[in-house]
């Protein structure tokens, strides 16, 4: 049981204080919470001081992580205005008859506390001390349905990592045609890309620990845009969403129309549940051809820096350097490095190709050049510092992972699927990150006035705290690999682009000294055009370390 652990929480909200039918005090929540906790098996608990008192006078320190949360913490996070907004609004407690005295509608914290499970499973990930390879989040009242003698008698946890690959929600069967739990019906199909026949259940679910950062981002994006457009039910109406909307991330299980979660646990203590997924949208890629796949590495004045990228590409993904045509733009001043980067290229099969110092940008065109002249299909991009972060299981300061497998297949199919014309894949980078539209402080002013209105001034000096964010279009998911259409800028980082990409962005229109900020510019009013196609990964799998240092003076951007 070591590689499973239960997430919970448990506060009083007033629900005692409702009216009959909707009334539960908070002792009953503690009696079932006890049953709970009498289960041998790792649990990460949130709650306030006093709850930390009840759950260590009924479990053991060594397999039980208490994280103190005070009810007040579900009013700071992002939604909390918005939830309020939506529940107190009459139009929205009254479409239909019982709404109006609903948890839903008359308990402030109600909403706010449910739809923060994933968030709260997400910080279970980060504060994990279990090591945990499967987390689950488990209502702290489930017992109240489910016999507790499921998990201490019949040990049924045990058998989910069978079951369970990547995130798993049990689903019952639903009939609706103007609302689900306050979320108008209409709504939550179009967001689900298909009539919603079922509801997923939110007292227990979850999964691979991997991908838990995945769904947090998943979830957020969705709760953001459901809420700003006056839309909400409970965390379920989300779930059921991602449900159908995600099926190469999401399996589901079916249980009784009644809803009870009983099933779910008899049909697993036999090993009778079926795992069920909505039929994937992934287009099959035949016409995909990996070995029409370039490699341009772009390095000074130390071999080290290209040594370390290498490695790194090996440890992470050792496709990166095994399957395309590799070749090193050696821009080097010092030519006392020269033999030891011939020994790399031969030793890694990099074809050497010597500049003397044409600059980062002018080393970007020449590759876009050269790549232009081949006969390859696609194109990868890296600066020798720029080296892969392959460590399991943790998450840039943004929340996405760090690793995923398979990333150099599942990033060129990405690109054929969506017909990108360059796919970055980084999100958080060193200065900053993809939330911001960093294109905004290098178009020219007429065009900044036009597309920002609101937003016409840059910064006498620095940054701009206010300046615009990044408009996404649409989440998807490839094989687990999440990732975003959108006005998304160009850069210097990482990067794979297609042949026609390639050319719209670097040789289509020519500069004779062009900057990065120049080129970000021209791709992003291009995008804005419709011209351009980018995509962006949810994810940051490099990290820029210049460890060997040279002279300033030496460095060329132009």
């Amino acid at each position: 049981m070591n590689n499973i652990t239960l997430v919970t929480g448990l506060w009083d909200i007033g629900r005692g204080d409702l009216q009959e039918g909707w009334s539960r005090s908070f002792q009953h929540y503690l009696d079932k919470f006890q049953q709970l906790l009498q289960v041998d098996v790792n649990m990460i608990i949130f709650g306030d001081e006093e709850l930390e008192k009840f759950v260590f006078n009924n479990r053991r320190d060594d397999n039980t992580q208490f994280i103190r949360r005070d009810l007040t913490w579900f009013k700071t996070n992002d939604f909390y205005d918005k939830i309020q907004k939506i529940r107190t609004n009459p139009d929205w407690y009254n479409q239909v008859g019982w709404l109006t005295e609903s948890t839903q509608a008359k308990l402030e914290m109600y909403n706010p506390l449910v739809m923060s499970k994933v968030y709260l499973l997400h910080d279970a990930k980060i504060l994990d001390k279990f090591d945990s390879e499967y987390m689950f989040w488990i209502d702290a009242g489930l017992t109240n349905t489910i016999h507790p003698g499921y998990f201490t008698h019949d040990k049924v946890l045990d058998k989910l990592p069978q079951l369970v690959k990547n995130f798993h929600f049990v689903c019952f069967p639903y009939e609706a045609n103007s609302e689900i739990h306050g979320f108008k019906y209409q709504e939550l199909c179009e967001l689900a890309g298909k009539p919603v026949n079922m509801v997923a259940r939110a007292g227990f679910f979850g999964g691979n620990k991997n991908v838990i950062s995945e769904i947090n981002s998943i979830y957020y994006g969705l709760m953001n845009e459901t809420l700003s457009n006056g839309l909400m039910g409970t965390e379920e109406s989300l779930f059921t969403i991602m449900t159908y909307k995600y099926p190469n991330l999401i399996t589901y299980s079916e249980i009784e129309g009644n809803g009870l979660m009983g099933k779910f646990f008899e049909d697993l203590k036999d090993m009778t549940v079926e795992v069920k997924s909505e039929v994937s949208k992934d287009v099959v890629l035949n016409n995909l051809d990996d070995s029409k796949v370039g490699l341009y590495v772009i390095t000074f004045n130390s071999p080290k820096q290209l040594e370390v990228l290498i490695q790194s590409m090996l440890d992470y993904d050792k496709d990166f350097i095994d399957k395309p045509k590799k070749f090193l733009l050696d821009n080097s001043t010092d030519l006392s490095t020269t033999p030891r980067y011939v020994e790399l290229c031969e030793q890694y099969g990099f074809e050497h190709i010597k500049k003397d110092n044409i600059g980062i940008v002018g080393g970007r065109v020449f590759v876009a050049e050269h790549f232009d002249k081949t006969d390859l299909d696609f194109c990868w991009w890296f600066e020798d510092d720029m080296a892969f972060y392959p460590k399991k299981g943790e998450v840039c300061r943004n929340g996405f992972p760090r690793y995923i497998d398979n990333l150099y297949q599942k990033s060129l199919e990405i690109v054929e699927k969506e017909n990108f014309d360059f796919l970055k894949l980084n999100f958080s980078e060193f200065f900053g990150d993809n939330s911001v539209q960093w294109s905004w402080y290098n178009v020219p002013q007429d065009f900044r006035q036009s597309h920002w209105p609101n937003n016409t001034k840059l910064p006498v000096q620095g940054l701009d705290p206010n300046s615009p964010k990044t408009k996404f279009d649409e989440v998807n998911i490839h094989k687990g690999l999440p990732y975003v259409s959108g006005e998304i800028y160009l850069c210097n980082w990482p990067i794979v682009l297609t042949k026609n990409g390639n050319y719209k962005c670097y040789l289509e229109t020519k500069w004779a000294h062009p900057f990065e900020q120049t080129l970000m510019s021209y791709a992003y009013q291009e995008t804005v055009k419709g011209n351009i196609k980018p995509g962006l990964l949810l994810l940051t799998p490099t990290e820029h370390d210049r460890f060997e240092h040279y002279d300033g003076s030496l460095r060329k951007e132009s």
